[in-house]
């Protein structure tokens, strides 16, 4: 399986690389050397700057000090989007939730969205080409997997799991590291949980600001509990490699996560490739509701209850006040830890 993120070591002209882990297993870090392509790079329209994307794998486009893209705008977000490449060498576009949004020929991006050689990209007033000599990827090929994915313009409503992840203390971490470091930093998570969310079902994923949120389709009633249990272990996976991810960057304090997962109801489709409803309005909150619970993880009533029969010791039952919610909502806490443990004894 090939490599899913990277950074570049300045001092040393390598780049630690994270390998997926097999299902059920965490990742391991190793250490491989790789040549760059020279081929891909972004072109500012109207001047004669160029940005030729060869070191690293991720690079930050904004108006703060330290971004590789540089845009000197007050309409365009410190740190407002990101260039991912993977292995493949295809490149993607990832906006970080910037107020004025990131534009690929015409189109607002809400999900990552795979870049073809000769695309537009608008940053409010700033337009730059992105041009790939060195790879060509057929027309309306999709970032995201393509398993249970309706056609683009329908919407419909299916049953769904729901998952929100959200880096703690963001704001902080923003405050405290350089532009270029955050950049890194975030770049790598996002790519990285994108990886594993795939890995293990993920119909599509939307990134919006510190969080993404990922959607499980449920095609028949008898497999609700079977893909509820992927999402789960995506969702420790996840646990695991932003640890991995804490460790291996210069960061002032260990990242840390909550999440919020619930199964029920949505509609979905649309051109971007999204979900609706209560069921995503409440994985929303529920991931909020972390904060106050002390524990990392909170399921919906609607997900705990799609687990069946299996054991149920280590959830806490909690009544919580959802923001935009009139009465309490039952919630049902875990940790990480107990979380991995009851996966372990469930059956798969």
């Amino acid at each position: 399986m090939g490599l899913v993120t990277a950074w570049l070591h300045a001092e040393t002209g390598t780049r630690s690389s994270f390998f997926p882990a097999s299902a059920g297993r965490s990742a391991r870090l190793v250490i491989r050397v790789e040549q760059p392509s020279a081929e891909a790079r972004l072109v500012l329209i109207g001047s004669e700057r160029q940005f030729p994307l060869v070191a690293g794998k991720t690079w930050a486009i904004g108006r703060g000090e330290g971004c590789f893209v540089l845009l000197d705008s007050l309409s365009v977000s410190r740190l407002h989007a990101l260039i991912q490449r993977r292995d493949a060498g295809d490149y993607y576009l990832v906006d970080l939730g910037s107020r004025n949004g990131s534009f690929v020929n015409g189109r607002r991006v809400s999900l990552p969205l795979l870049l073809k050689d000769r695309d537009r990209l608008v940053f409010a007033e700033q337009e730059l080409a992105f041009r790939n000599t060195a790879v060509r990827l057929p027309a309306g090929t999709l970032g995201t997997s393509t398993r249970n994915q309706p056609t683009a313009t329908m919407e419909t409503q299916s049953v769904a799991t729901i998952l929100v992840v959200d880096i703690r203390d963001f704001t902080p971490l923003a405050r405290a590291v350089s532009e270029a470091l955050l950049a890194q930093t975030i770049g790598t998570w996002f790519l990285r949980v994108g990886q594993i969310a795939e890995q293990w079902g993920s119909w599509a994923q939307q990134y919006i600001g510190d969080a993404i949120m990922a959607v499980w389709v449920h095609d028949r009633g008898s497999n609700v509990a079977a893909d509820l249990k992927c999402a789960l272990r995506a969702l420790c996976e996840i646990d695991r490699a932003t640890g991995e991810i804490s460790e291996n960057l210069p960061l002032p304090a260990p990242l840390r996560i909550g999440a919020g997962v619930n199964t029920g109801p949505a509609i979905l489709g649309g051109s971007d490739y999204t979900a609706l409803g209560d069921t995503v309005n409440s994985a929303f909150r529920l991931e909020a509701s972390t904060k106050t619970l002390g524990l990392s993880v909170a399921l919906g009533d609607g997900a705990f209850q799609s687990l069946g029969a299996a054991p149920r010791l280590p959830f806490r039952r909690c009544e919580v006040q959802l923001k935009g919610y009139e009465v309490p909502t039952t919630a049902w806490a875990i940790s990480f830890g107990d979380l991995q443990g009851f996966l372990d004894s469930a059956p798969r």
